[in-house]
């Protein structure tokens, strides 16, 4: 027969497997706790990164080796930089996003004094989940992390801090990278920070990075880009968020248009809101590889083949 203790130290062994205790003890009333908070993902604390020290090594990356593997890569042409003469003071630059080429290409594009003095908001859970990954993008592209699986009142509060601060915003409205070439609709991150902190949204459209890096693809190959820069949009008297999202998305549709035909038509159809669509024809994959590849102008003819005899 089993003693006591033998079945309490059998008993014992078998919580101790199943990870108990399940929960922490609570601390005494007064007493600071000392677990240990999560230092990564949306809690991984950039401040050392806007630094003299880091702020001075990330430009020297950008200048000197992101700039020319850039302008092998992408072969950038930049438009509507004259757009921007009467913007001054922080601002947040909203782009299309088609693949992990489109941050140093507008890191190198984005103008003075803004270049040196931007912040990216990156996924929280892609860019900081491991303390290498963090520390390399907060450093060499001053990254941000921002929640996308929910809105995140940390996030925002971090962002609205460093735009008071005077830092301006890289953000991507649509939340993640293409998955097949086409856009995604726009979500309201930008447009809620424009209207929280006072500043404008410089809208961009970015073409010819998804042909670079695709989603899914590890090793880069060259091809031809254009950025093409809109005018600085301040919301309206008492506009919402989803309103000034949904113009801000407008807006980017109609620099698409201008970079695949010319600024009078694009800007016709933009009056009219015809201008076409980011997101693509609501059809099978298939159909929808086939209807960019008519969009971007290479589709190709058949070749004739004779038969055989």
């Amino acid at each position: 027969m089993k003693t006591i203790s033998s079945l309490a130290y059998g008993f014992r062994n078998k919580f101790l497997k199943l990870g108990f205790p399940w929960v922490e003890a609570p601390s005494p009333i007064g007493v600071e706790s000392i677990t240990k908070k999560n230092s990564l993902g949306a809690d991984y604390d950039t401040d050392w990164a806007r630094r003299p020290g880091a702020r001075f090594v990330r430009a020297v990356v950008v200048e000197t080796l992101m700039r020319p593997v850039m302008s092998f890569l992408a072969s950038p042409t930049r438009e509507g930089l004259d757009r921007l003469g009467n913007l001054e003071g922080p601002a947040i630059f909203a782009a299309n996003h088609q693949s992990h080429a489109d941050t140093p290409l507008l890191i190198t594009s984005i103008p003075e004094p803004w270049r040196h003095e931007l912040v990216i908001g990156a996924a929280a859970d892609y860019f900081f989940n491991t303390k290498a990954t963090s520390a390399l993008s907060a450093l060499a592209i001053g990254a941000v992390p921002i929640d996308r699986t929910k809105v995140s009142r940390q996030s925002g509060d971090m962002i609205s801090g460093l735009i008071g601060e005077g830092w301006s915003l890289l953000i991507y409205p649509e939340g993640g990278r293409s998955p097949d070439g086409w856009g995604q609709p726009f979500r309201g991150g930008a447009a809620y920070l424009a209207i929280r902190c006072g500043v404008p949204v410089v809208p961009i459209h970015v073409s010819g990075t998804g042909k670079i890096l695709r989603k899914g693809k590890n090793l880069p190959r060259r091809s031809k880009s254009t950025v093409t820069f809109g005018y600085p949009m301040n919301p309206e008297k008492d506009e919402n968020a989803r309103s000034f999202s949904a113009r801000i998305e407008k807006e980017v549709r109609s620099l698409a248009d201008e970079t695949s035909s010319s600024w009078w038509n694009a800007r016709k159809r933009a009056y009219v809101d015809t201008s076409p669509s980011l997101t693509g024809p609501e059809i099978g994959a298939w159909r929808r590889s086939w209807a960019l590849s008519e969009k971007d102008g290479k589709t190709q003819k058949r070749r004739r083949r004779w038969p055989v005899i």
